[in-house]
């Protein structure tokens, strides 16, 4: 797996913060929080998607964000919801998105559904791992005790990294070529023996 390099744009703990990720191909990224003005990059590199990047992560056909979708995606509920993107360094708005993670809370629950876009121009460098890490720890922050996605079972990268992460992984309700990965943020303590 190649590693990607994180520096914090200013010192932080917080999952809202900004940092600078140094791909292994030696570009710069910036990790941060969604803002409005991403609206516009996002779906334009949605057009620049291939149909299986699309069909794997909506779990089928889409051809084009509505206004709707990307306004709930850029001003995230606070403390419901959470989207972060792995974006040029440049000012939200300016700035080309090659990768997209966003957290939803169950209502009423202390669950969230979570999903992650990476495009195929930045893929396998490690940005999943980097959007995940983020999405833990605004779900930790935030009093979420589980996260869970639905997840095509031909899609072998995401089923490889949420392995690598401790995810478990059961047969879908909703589908039987579609597989629920779960993962506890706060796990039972185990019995001493």
């Amino acid at each position: 797996m190649n590693a990607t390099r994180r520096t914090p744009a200013r010192p932080s703990h917080r999952p809202e913060r900004t940092e600078v990720l140094r791909l292994p191909d030696g570009r710069d990224l910036w990790l941060r929080p969604v803002h409005p003005a991403d609206a516009g990059p996002i779906a334009g590199a949605f057009e620049l998607l291939g149909e299986d990047e699309v069909r794997r992560r909506y779990l089928h056909p889409v051809k084009a964000l509505s206004a709707d979708y990307l306004l709930q995606l850029v001003r995230p509920h606070a403390g419901e919801a959470f989207a972060v993107v792995a974006a040029e360094p440049l000012p939200p708005g300016e700035a080309l998105v090659g990768a997209l993670a966003r957290l939803n809370r169950d209502p009423g629950q202390d669950t969230a559904e979570f999903a992650i876009l990476v495009s195929h121009f930045v893929a396998g460098q490690g940005l999943g791992k980097a959007l995940m890490g983020r999405l833990v720890e605004w779900a930790r922050a935030h009093g979420i005790r589980r996260i869970w996605g639905e997840v095509l079972d031909d899609n072998t990268a995401m089923i490889q990294l949420a392995q690598s992460l401790g995810f478990e992984r059961d047969t879908s309700p909703e589908s039987p070529n579609l597989l629920r990965i779960t993962l506890d943020l706060d796990p039972a303590p185990r019995p001493r023996r």
